[in-house]
């Protein structure tokens, strides 16, 4: 079969052809450049805890070696409002890099009086911090990772070359390049991962409305000491006169800092000198003296644009990262998303380029992912009047509820954070991967259907205990909840109780699937029995070994008409 040919060799082409190779898919990644990703320390990406393992799952290290942020201020004038302080010694600053908080419990923390006083022992863990790096950095750290894999059979990057045209039929997709290496290329499926200016998109025919200029920023990296070593701090509405409404900083790796400044609306040039004011002004705000030592290192102006494609598949090719979509306001994440989308296709290529397409399958990425950023962006375009209220903070008091100025605080931070409305990871509630009735059998647990698992202790077959999130990427997954299989020998709890009756069901199932077994799980009971689908989103929970309800969620997953009931050989088999 032809390899999947992605165009655009960004950060989420690079993961894209990187998941796929892993996957065992071969890959014609088509980089429009010729040289090495340009070295600018202003523009910088954020990982949170679900995208970071995706990196990591991947073997891209970068995340390793980046020191993550110990927590999030937020300053109000020049009162401090709340301090998140997660617990040092892991990469997100819990113990496994997982834990939750509720915007509600955030909200109200931060309309109680005396912001800076004790933490409350009985309140939930805050969310671990997320990552944030030189944009540079990590496309050094993919390409390295790709460069490793050393079988130009499987991965074969063509520099210096620019999508013309393209045309598809019912085996492939042909498209023709320009540049150092103009010819035909001939895929099973192409990937458009080419930006917001996408050729894809537009050799495609597909519209991509929405909305520009939602809001404008000044940002530099620089080198100095602030008040709040390691702790990203949200301060809004300063009290100098040189700054307009709101600032952000964040902590970079090798002691560096990256500074935002939200500007008014409108297209007024941002001229060095008045960036410069800007930074002395911040700098000397916040360390309560004239400005410190620091050392400029990169500035830039951005725009935040929102836009969502109308459709993201066509025939066999597909729009992926910000060929799909823009978002960026109130702290969401584009490029997070783009990974998200990675981790929804590459999967779902895989089996259709291993196994045979199935047309609700691949339907499936354009359903979940359009559903999932567009719900987002509608968050966010709900909450803009009310927290970018023309007049200022003091207009923003005026039309809400009192304490709800701080309920925008806590809107905010958790759009920073990765959490609420507008930053945690996707749940498919309405994936059509799905059985039309829920098969008997089927229970609710901690974790809502489609939602991101926990990241839970796991043992394999083999007798190795790790994270959950290392087995995700591959194949469906079976957790058996079987509290007590701890202190048993593996050699008797695997002909024992439930075993080797689930044994036989997952060996059954249409789909490549490994057994788990898991001490405990976040609200389910013992004997409960979780199919995990490949990017770690909960297909089912289910009391007890259930053959018939087990095949009808993988049958669905794979794209299967399993709410018509189980196929006749299949019940043969159990």
């Amino acid at each position: 079969m032809d390899p999947v040919i992605v165009a655009g060799a960004g950060p989420v082409g690079l993961t894209l052809a990187l998941a796929l190779a892993r996957l065992e898919v071969p890959v014609i990644l088509l980089d429009e450049a010729t040289g090495g990703e340009e070295s600018r320390l202003a523009r910088t990406v954020v990982l949170r805890p679900d995208t970071a393992a995706l990196l990591e799952r991947l073997g891209c290290r970068v995340t390793a070696r980046t020191r993550p942020w110990t927590g999030w201020r937020t300053l109000r004038r020049r009162q401090l409002v709340r301090q998140l302080p997660l617990a040092p010694g892991s990469l997100f600053g819990g113990e496994h890099g997982t834990g939750g908080g509720r915007h509600d419990g955030l909200t109200e923390a931060m309309d109680s009086p005396g912001g800076d006083g004790p933490e409350d022992e009985s309140a939930p863990a805050p969310t671990p911090s997320p990552l944030h790096l030189p944009q540079h950095e990590l496309t050094r750290a993919l390409r390295g990772s790709l460069a490793a894999i050393g079988d130009e059979d499987l991965v074969r990057i063509v520099p210096g070359t620019r999508l013309d045209s393209l045309e598809q039929d019912d085996h492939g997709v042909g498209v023709r390049t320009r540049g150092a290496q103009a010819t035909w290329w001939r895929g099973s499926y192409l990937v458009g991962c080419d930006g917001p200016r996408s050729t894809v998109r537009k050799l495609l025919g597909v519209r991509f409305p929405g909305r520009t200029a939602v809001e404008r920023h000044a940002v530099a990296a620089l080198r100095a000491e602030l008040p709040w070593p390691g702790e990203a701090v949200l301060h809004r509405s300063p009290p100098w006169r040189s700054i307009d409404a709101e600032v952000t900083a964040r902590p970079l790796p090798h002691g560096l800092w990256r500074i935002d400044w939200l500007l008014p609306p409108g297209r007024d040039l941002v001229t060095p000198d008045a960036l410069m004011v800007r930074v002395r002004d911040t700098l000397a705000g916040w360390c309560d003296e004239p400005e410190p030592p620091y050392e400029l290192l990169d500035t830039g102006v951005y725009t935040v644009h929102h836009r969502l494609a109308l459709r993201w598949r066509v025939g066999r090719a597909f729009l992926a990262g910000d060929a799909a979509h823009l978002l960026g306001a109130l702290g969401t994440q584009g490029f997070e998303e783009g990974l998200r989308d990675v981790d929804n296709l590459a999967w779902k290529l895989s089996l259709a380029w291993h196994h045979g397409s199935s047309e609700a399958l691949l339907d499936s990425y354009q359903a979940e992912r359009r559903g999932a950023v567009g719900a987002r962006l509608r968050t966010t375009d709900q909450a803009l009047p009310l927290v970018r209220a023309s007049g200022g903070w003091r207009a923003v008091r005026r039309t809400v509820r009192p304490g709800g100025a701080r309920g925008h605080d806590a809107l905010l931070t958790d759009g920073h954070l990765g959490r609420g409305p507008l930053g945690a990871p996707p749940v498919y509630d309405r994936s059509p991967l799905t059985p039309a009735a829920p098969p008997e059998g089927s229970i609710t647990v901690g974790t809502a259907p489609g939602a991101p698992v926990a990241d839970v202790p796991v043992t394999a077959p083999d007798g190795s205990v790790v994270r959950l999130r290392e087995r995700l990427g591959r194949e469906l997954l079976a957790v058996l909840v079987a509290p007590g299989t701890g202190v048993w020998d593996r050699r008797h709890w695997m002909r024992a109780g439930l075993m080797p009756r689930l044994a036989a069901a997952v060996a059954a199932l249409p789909l490549p699937t490994q057994l788990l077994v898991a001490e405990a799980y976040p609200g389910a009971p013992a004997h409960t029995v979780l199919l995990v689908r490949p990017d770690g989103h909960l297909a089912a929970a289910l009391s007890g070994v259930r053959p018939s309800a087990l095949y009808a969620y993988a049958d669905a997953i794979r794209g299967g008409n399993a709410a018509r009931g189980v196929p006749e050989e299949a019940s043969a088999r159990r």
